[in-house]
């Protein structure tokens, strides 16, 4: 297969594949992919295999099929945003501006309000975990280390932590951007020392018990994050990709609360 790491399984790598090849306009909206045969010899896999990767990209919005019309690839509107997989190929072939900014105003509307029910509905093991990843996090600026993977953990904490299905799901969706932003944040000098009281706000207010105050503090901690990534879009700085590991921290001298 054209480019393509082996480590998922077949079926896997071909969603990718052409996932990323209509995502990225390879495949035009409104335009009939190549028949089953032509992508099987391209892809060297099975009709079989590629099927099952049609029928995955049909129920993504990416794809509709119908007879003597063949397989064409649907309008951007038809995707489903929601879908983490899809986020991620957009991701892969590059975020516009359009798109990140997008993504963080639903950021900004869904993590508040998530975390002001965690607030109210938080289990003690819901708390140990994102304080284990605050922990993490704080360990990675003092010695070095993984921040971003510690950062992702503990926002995911926080959506899980309001035992709302529907929002948990939306996280998941959220993970790129939040990858992304959180990516931006390092490459500022101090910036995760400097976001890490922020994250203790919201912490201590979920552990408090105070919805309101956690809902006030990931409102801060999310609009300095928004202002990172307009730093970066205005200076025409290229965004992280997702496609490497995440970069990790330094050892810096530096003193956090």
């Amino acid at each position: 297969m054209p480019n393509r790491p082996t480590i998922k399984n077949v079926h896997g790598n071909t969603l990718d594949w052409l996932g990323e090849a209509i995502v990225s306009g390879r495949y035009a909206q409104g335009s009939v992919i190549p028949p089953e045969p032509m992508l099987c010899e391209e892809l060297k896999v099975s009709r079989t295999v590629v099927r099952e990767a049609v029928k995955s990209l049909v129920a993504k919005g990416l794809l509709t099929t119908g007879p003597k019309v063949g397989t064409k690839v649907m309008p951007e509107a038809n995707w489903n945003w929601f879908d983490p997989e899809v986020v991620v190929w957009k991701s892969r072939i590059g975020l516009t501006r359009e798109f990140l900014r997008d993504l963080q105003e639903l950021r900004r509307v869904v993590e508040p309000a998530a975390v002001r029910l965690a607030a109210e509905r938080a289990t003690p093991e819901d708390i140990a975990e994102i304080e284990s990843a605050y922990q993490g996090m704080k360990a990675a600026i003092e010695q070095g280390g993984d921040y971003v993977t510690n950062d992702l953990r503990f926002h995911q904490g926080l959506l899980r932590a309001c035992h709302n299905r529907m929002m948990v799901q939306m996280g998941k969706a959220l993970g790129a951007l939040l990858r992304t932003s959180f990516e931006i944040s390092t490459t500022k000098p101090n910036g995760p020392a400097l976001s890490l009281p922020l994250h203790r706000a919201v912490l201590d207010a979920l552990i408090a018990r105070n919805p309101a105050r956690a809902e006030k503090a990931a409102l801060v901690l999310i609009d300095g994050a928004e202002e990172d990534i307009e730093a970066v879009l205005s200076s025409r700085r290229k965004l992280p990709s997702l496609k490497a590991p995440a970069a990790q921290l330094k050892v810096r001298r530096v003193t956090t609360g």
